[in-house]
């Protein structure tokens, strides 16, 4: 092999061939920015709905006006209940599926914020390679191998001149808002499961016991029946009478025992729990709490409402959407630099005439492409305004959820006053029964039939306690559950600075 010295090609720009390439570029920026400047006029931009403006009517009204506690479970003053909500909020698969979901928000936005400004990388490579003797390089090159040593540090710096970037960090940013949000609303929707779950099985356990004395005095009343027979004071079928009352009795109570099982079992789901655990809850006897309802609803939902804010943050994130697709339509410039080493030799590298610099501004323009872009753009509005209008619906439904959810509330209440009302009128009867049947003037018949009624009413009254319990739990879970949109933390602090002009122009 033929140890020869590398010939160097140089070739230099005149300065009226310098000029002839800058006029060039000038006249391609210019023209492209002419035709890149030709975004198509947005026509159908949805309003959003003004949740300041929306009330519920003015007759709906509860005695007391508020909005739900933090941990509003708290009120019924249950230990029970409060150690089945820490084991939910703890071990739940659905808040570990959500909190993931945030992370995997974060990343996007990390990745977009990494994306713009400055960016600096290291290459080196070491390589030996064999030119044709009969290519484009004459000998000595060709025919020859030669190795080549390179070092260099590039330099890219994105200008972003049309908030590009800046628009996608804004929406990464709203996504990650809205999964925040959502992570809330898993955490209120799997608190109410656990408490409207818990409730019906203390309500269970509840009829039960008014059951067993229903059953207890219906059997007494079987009893007396046939010895009315043997006496001829009474008929068979008297007797088959209250014997098929009996039965009808213990198939309410069958039913309420296989209810309470399938409620812990649902428990036992909610809370993560094995197929050992629960079977020490026992009934217990739970206060009564107050509904409340605040005046002026308005602007304030959407900050109690993790749905709404959800919803909210994705529209926001459709909006700076709409601003990278608009983006997409200008030129792109860039500045590229780099500074290394390059040499023949690995002894010649680091030799001063080894250094190699490079400075060069990049310009992209998308002249031929406006069908691609303006199918992008109309995409985004799309997504843009069904956003808009799922917020819009979502903040309708909500006011519509609160006002039929205190309707509600106060019709209970109502029902409950009534038959607190009825059962008093009850007990009066059977306590007058059972001082004539002290007296000898009645019956046991008379005396335990009315008595039967007394528990039949108690047991009503325990219904609908029940019922206006979970009334006033879903009243809860309509204004959020406690939710209040909390401070961004420093990390959505940062993302929210460098999007802020975004942000502020929408």
């Amino acid at each position: 092999m033929k140890n020869s010295t590398p010939t160097r090609f140089t070739y230099a720009l005149s300065p009226v061939q310098q000029r002839t390439v800058r006029r060039v570029l000038a006249t391609a920026m210019l023209i492209g920015v002419t035709a890149c400047a030709s975004i198509p006029e947005d026509k159908q931009i949805m309003p959003q709905q003004d949740v300041a403006r929306l009330q519920v009517a003015a007759d709906i009204q509860l005695a007391h006006e508020g909005w739900p506690a933090a941990s509003w479970w708290l009120q019924y003053h249950d230990a029970q209940l409060n150690h089945l909500m820490e084991q939910a909020l703890a071990t739940s698969p659905s808040l570990v599926v959500a909190e993931s979901r945030i992370g995997a928000a974060r990343a996007v936005l990390a990745f977009n914020g990494a994306d713009r400004g400055l960016s600096t990388s290291l290459n080196a490579n070491d390589n030996r390679q064999r030119y044709s003797a009969n290519g484009l390089f004459p000998p000595p090159i060709g025919g020859n191998y030669f190795n080549e040593t390179t070092v260099q540090l590039q330099t890219h710096y994105d200008f972003d001149w049309w908030h590009k970037h800046e628009s996608q960090i804004a929406a990464a940013l709203g996504e990650v808002n809205a999964r925040r949000a959502d992570f809330a609303q898993a955490e209120q929707a799997l608190a109410v499961s656990v408490v409207q779950t818990y409730l019906q099985m203390q309500s269970a356990w509840e009829e039960l016991a008014y059951l067993r004395q229903r059953i207890d005095k219906q059997t007494a009343l079987i009893n007396n029946k046939q010895k009315r027979i043997s006496h001829g004071l009474a008929t068979v079928d008297e007797q088959r009478q209250e014997e098929m009352n009996l039965t009808l009795l213990q198939q309410q109570s069958t039913q309420l025992q296989n209810q309470v099982q399938q409620q812990r079992e649902a428990l036992r789901a909610l809370v993560g729990a094995d197929n050992r655990a629960l079977m020490d809850l026992t009934p217990v006897a739970l206060p009564d709490t107050v509904a409340t309802l605040p005046a002026d609803i308005g602007a304030d939902l959407l900050a109690h409402r993790a749905d709404l804010q959800a919803a909210r943050w994705r529209v926001q994130a459709s909006l700076s959407k709409v601003e990278v697709a608009q983006a997409a339509f200008y030129p792109e410039i860039n500045l590229n630099a780099a500074i290394g080493l390059d040499a023949l030799s690995v002894s010649d590298l680091l030799k001063s005439g080894s250094l190699t610099t490079y400075l060069g501004p990049t310009l992209t323009l998308p002249l031929f492409d406006s069908k691609r872009l303006d199918a992008r753009l109309t995409a985004a509005r799309n997504d843009r305004n069904q956003m808009i209008a799922e917020y819009n619906q979502q903040v309708i439904d909500a006011m519509r959820d609160v006002a039929q959810s205190a309707l509600a509330a106060r019709s209970l209440e109502t029902q409950r006053h009534q038959q607190q009302q009825q059962l008093r009128q009850s007990e009066q009867i059977w306590q007058s029964v059972r001082e004539r049947y002290q007296h000898g003037l009645t019956d046991q018949a008379t005396y335990v039939a009315a008595e039967l009624h007394v528990l039949q009413q108690r047991q009503t009254l325990a219904q609908l306690t029940h019922q206006q319990r979970q009334a006033k739990v879903s009243l809860i879970k309509n204004l959020g559950g406690g939710f209040q949109s909390p401070p961004l933390d420093q990390e959505i602090k940062t993302a929210t600075r460098a999007a802020s002009s975004t942000l502020s122009s929408q």
